[in-house]
C-alpha cells in the first residue's frame, strides 16, 4: 500500500469514525484513498478549514475522543491554526493533518508551502512531519497517544505529498515516545495532608475546572461535595461537570460569574482547586486573590501548579484518581460545622438574577429561560464568543457533563456553529444548539452549507443585538460610551441567510414569539436558524473590571455588603 492508504487504515485502527476537512492539491492522494473506505470512515466536507478544526473540537468535547481535521498545504494549513490554538488553550484532543509540498521542495518557497512545523510548535502538544511513508502508522499512533494522555491537547501532522504516494515497504512497530510519561497517581502523603486540611476547614470550597471533564471525575467530585457538604463552583471550562441545580452548586465564578461563587471564593479558608489553571478571568488582581485562603491545587500538569497562584499543597495527578484516593482517606470522617453551608444556601436564595426583565425588545436572559424549557439534560449547547457566551454561562443550567461547549482560553469568535456540527456528528441522538451572537455567527455562517449537505441537524439560536456586544459593553462601562466600530446594524438578515442555504429561518422581535419559534425550529428535521433580535444595549452582569479584585463586582444579585 502507499502512504495515503496507510493513513486511512491507521485512522480506522484508532477507531476514528469521522473526519472534518477541505481538500486541496497536496492532499489529493489522501482524499482519493477515502473513496475506498466510505463504510469505515465518514468525511465531512466543511466550507472553511477553520470550521474543520472547530468541528473536530466539538466532536472531541462531546465524545471524549480525539477529533480529526484535515486541510491542504499553505493557506489551507494556516486556516487550521486558529482552531488548533483554540484546542491548545482549552486542552482539547484533536489530530490536525495538513498537506505539504513534496520533501524535495520543502524550504524552496514552493507553491502553497508554509512552515507549519514552525507555526504550530507553540500551539500544540507536539507536531510531526512525516518524510518516510514507513513511519506513517507509528507516527499517527504516537499522535493519538500524546493528544489523549496526560493533559489533553492538539497534535499536528505535516504530510508531504510524496509521503502519501510512496509505497510502504516495511512495518515500523516502534511507537514508544521518549520522555512522555504523564504522572497519574497523586503522592499518598500529599493526599493525606489534603484530607486533613479539608477536614479541619471551616469554610471549604471546591473549584472544579476542565480537568474534571477530561478525566471523567464527575462522580468523585459529586461524592466529595455531598459527603462533606462542600459547595462547588466551576471555571467556565468546568461548566457541566457538576449539576447546576444541585443545592451545593454555586455556578461559574470569575469576571462574569455569579456573585455567590465569587463570594465563596473570597471568604473560603480552604480552596480545593481541581483541574484549573487560574486564568486572569478568574483571579482578577493576583495580589488580593485568595490572600486569606489555603490552596490545594490538583492538576495533571505540574506546570500549572503555582504558575499564577501560590499553592499551599500541590498534588500532581489525574483528577479522577486523586479524588478517588482522597475520598478513601476521608471515608470515616465528617466535617464538623454546617454554618458555612447554611450561609451559602441563604446567599444562593438571595441571588435571584431573573427579576425585573423587560419584555420588549426581548432580554437575553428571557431567551435562555425559554430555551431551558425546551432542552433536556442530555442536549448539548455550544456557544459563539461574546456576551451571548457569558449569558449562557450564567443563566443556562446544565446538569450532565459534556453538554456545554464553548471557547474559553482563546475566546474564538465563530466557534459556535462548527463546534455544534462536530458535537452533533459525535452525538446524533441528542439536540445540539448553537447559542450565538450576530457578530460571532457571521464569521462561520458558511458552515450552514455543510449542515445542509451533510444532514447535520443543529439549531442556531442567535442573540442578535446589532453590536459586537461584549466590546460595546466595555466601551459603555469603561470608555464613556465612545462606541468605536462595534455597530453591525442587524446586517445581514439571518433568516434570509438560512434560506439561501435551503434551510428554514425564523426572525423573532418580541418576547412572546421566542418559545413558539424555538419549539417550531426544534420540530424541523434539519438545521435551522432562529434570529432573536434582543435589546441592543443589554449588558451581561455582574462583572468586575480587568485587573480588579474579585469582590469588586457590580451589577445584579448579592449586594456588596456581603463581601468582607
Amino acid at each position: 500500500m502507499n502512504g495515503a492508504e496507510a493513513i486511512v487504515k491507521t485512522l480506522i485502527g484508532e477507531k476514528t469514525k469521522h473526519v472534518f476537512g477541505f481538500p486541496g492539491g497536496s492532499v489529493i492522494p489522501l482524499y482519493d484513498e477515502f473513496l475506498n473506505y466510505t463504510k469505515e470512515i465518514k468525511h465531512v466536507l466543511v466550507r472553511h478549514e477553520q470550521g474543520a478544526a472547530h468541528a473536530a473540537e466539538g466532536y472531541a468535547r462531546a465524545s471524549g475522543k480525539a477529533g480529526v481535521c484535515i486541510a491542504t498545504s499553505g493557506p489551507g494549513a494556516t486556516n487550521l491554526v486558529t482552531g488548533i490554538m483554540d484546542a491548545y488553550m482549552d486542552s482539547v484532543p484533536i489530530i490536525a493533518f495538513a498537506g505539504q509540498v513534496p520533501t524535495t521542495l520543502i524550504g524552496n518557497d514552493a507553491f502553497q508551502e508554509s512552515d507549519m512545523m514552525g507555526i504550530t510548535a507553540p500551539i500544540t502538544k507536539h507536531n510531526f512531519q512525516i518524510r518516510d511513508s514507513n513511519q506513517i502508522e507509528a507516527t499517527i499512533k504516537k499522535a493519538f497517544t500524546i493528544a489523549m494522555n496526560g493533559r489533553p491537547g492538539p497534535v499536528f501532522i505535516d504530510l508531504p505529498k510524496d509521503a502519501q504516494t510512496n509505497k510502504v515497504t516495511k512495518k515500523v512497530n516502534h511507537v514508544m515516545i521518549r520522555g512522555f510519561k504523564p504522572n497519574l497517581k497523586g503522592h499518598p502523603k500529599q493526599i493525606k495532608a489534603a484530607a486533613e486540611m479539608i477536614l479541619k476547614a471551616e469554610r471549604p470550597v471546591i473549584l472544579a475546572g476542565g480537568g474534571i471533564l477530561h478525566s471523567s471525575a464527575y462522580n468523585e467530585l459529586l461524592s466529595l461535595a455531598e459527603k462533606f457538604g462542600i459547595p462547588v463552583t466551576t471555571t467556565f471550562m468546568g461548566k457541566s461537570v457538576f449539576p447546576e441545580s444541585h443545592p451545593l452548586s454555586l455556578g461559574v465564578l470569575g469576571m462574569h460569574g455569579r456573585k455567590v461563587a465569587n463570594y465563596a471564593i473570597v471568604n473560603a479558608d480552604v480552596l480545593i482547586a481541581v483541574g484549573c489553571r487560574f486564568s486572569d478571568r478568574i483571579t482578577g488582581n493576583l495580589d488580593t486573590f485568595l490572600q486569606d485562603s489555603k490552596v490545594i491545587h490538583i492538576d495533571i500538569d505540574s506546570a500549572e501548579i503555582g504558575k499564577n497562584v501560590a499553592v499551599d499543597l500541590p498534588i500532581q495527578g489525574d483528577a479522577k484518581l486523586v479524588l478517588g484516593d482522597l475520598l478513601k482517606m476521608m471515608k470515616k470522617k465528617a466535617l464538623k460545622s454546617k454554618e458555612w453551608n447554611n450561609k451559602i444556601k441563604n446567599l444562593i436564595r438571595e441571588c435571584q438574577c431573573d427579576q425585573d426583565i423587560d419584555d420588549n425588545p426581548p432580554d437575553p436572559r428571557r431567551v435562555l429561560f425559554e430555551l431551558q424549557k425546551l432542552i433536556s439534560d442530555k442536549d448539548i449547547v455550544t456557544t459563539g464568543v461574546g456576551q451571548q457566551q457569558m449569558f449562557a454561562s450564567h443563566f443556562l443550567k446544565r446538569e450532565k457533563p459534556r453538554t456545554f461547549i464553548s471557547s474559553g482560553g482563546a475566546g474564538t469568535m465563530g466557534f459556535g456553529l462548527p463546534a455544534a456540527m462536530g458535537a452533533k456528528t459525535a452525538k446524533p441522538d441528542v439536540n445540539v444548539i448553537d447559542f450565538d451572537g450576530d457578530g460571532s455567527f457571521a464569521m462561520t455562517q458558511q458552515e450552514l452549507a455543510t449542515c445542509k449537505e451533510e444532514g447535520i441537524n443543529v439549531k442556531a439560536v442567535i442573540m442578535n443585538n446589532a453590536y459586537l456586544g461584549m466590546v460595546r459593553q466595555w466601551l459603555e462601562l469603561f470608555y464613556d460610551k465612545r462606541y468605536s466600530q462595534v455597530y453591525l446594524n442587524r446586517n445581514p438578515d439571518f433568516e434570509k441567510i438560512a434560506q439561501a442555504h435551503s434551510l428554514n429561518g425564523h426572525t423573532v422581535t418580541r418576547s412572546s414569539q421566542i418559545y413558539p419559534a424555538l419549539k417550531e425550529a426544534f420540530k424541523e428535521d434539519e438545521a435551522s436558524v432562529i434570529d432573536i433580535q434582543v435589546a441592543e444595549e443589554s449588558n451581561i452582569l455582574p462583572m468586575f473590571a480587568a485587573g480588579k479584585n474579585v469582590d469588586d463586582m457590580f451589577g445584579w444579585c448579592i449586594p456588596k455588603k456581603y463581601f468582607r
